[in-house]
């Protein structure tokens, strides 16, 4: 990537970075100030309450009890195959990232929970979810890089796509059993791409590249 490629890449991350923090905020602002529009509250009552047992295992997959083999088996890949070192580590610094400031914003915006629940009654703040912010900052990070490692691969497009929505599926588990308001998942998705967009800005070419072959440190 010469240096005229590298400063645009730099200029438009660092640009989708900014627009997406800031409107992950102003969302916050209007949310806590307003709350939750009309149509949106529709539906959510009828996502509410179905297939609870699926929504609840797929919740989990932002929790530690799922999330830390997976780092770890992310450290394993990263000592086995050097070509992808850098996205590896670099995944898992922005999935404590997410996880960690969705926390803390959780309790800037002091948005309350939504007032019917089941399996688990959460009294963590509301926005933004924190569940979204990993699905955005960490698995959907996984989508990107493998598709765009090499999209002409079938295997890797096909990852790819289970791993999308696997990360829907995360999203409406919040919904399902009563945990989130749409907005507050809008909102973490928004908090992911910002830390996303700002790690490709400050790496230019090392989350998101093209990589041909198998996935190997020797082919790549």
């Amino acid at each position: 990537m010469n240096s005229l490629r590298r400063g645009r890449y730099r200029a438009l991350w660092a640009f989708v970075a900014i627009l997406s923090f800031a409107a992950f905020y102003v969302l916050g602002r209007i949310v806590v100030a307003y709350g939750e529009p009309a149509f949106l509250l529709q539906w959510e009552r009828a996502l509410f309450d179905h297939s609870t047992l699926v929504a609840w295992w797929l919740t989990w997959a932002c929790y530690p009890d799922v999330l830390i083999p997976i780092c770890i088996a992310l450290l394993i890949v990263a000592w086995l195959l050097p070509a992808w070192r850098q996205r590896a580590f670099a995944s898992i610094i922005l999935l404590l990232l997410c996880w960690r400031t969705a926390d803390f914003f959780q309790h800037v915006f002091a948005r309350h929970r939504p007032l019917d629940w089941v399996v688990k009654h959460e009294t963590a703040f509301s926005y933004p979810s924190s569940h979204a912010a990993i699905v955005a900052g960490f698995y959907w990070l996984w989508v990107v890089m493998l598709y765009s490692s090499n999209p002409n691969c079938t295997a890797r497009k096909a990852v790819s796509m289970l791993l999308f929505v696997f990360g829907v599926g995360i999203c409406w588990s919040r919904l399902a059993l009563g945990a989130h308001y749409i907005t507050d998942l809008l909102g973490g998705v928004l908090l992911g791409i910002a830390f996303v967009a700002a790690a490709a800005a400050l790496f230019p070419g090392e989350l998101i590249r093209r990589d041909a072959g198998r996935l190997s440190g020797t082919a790549e």
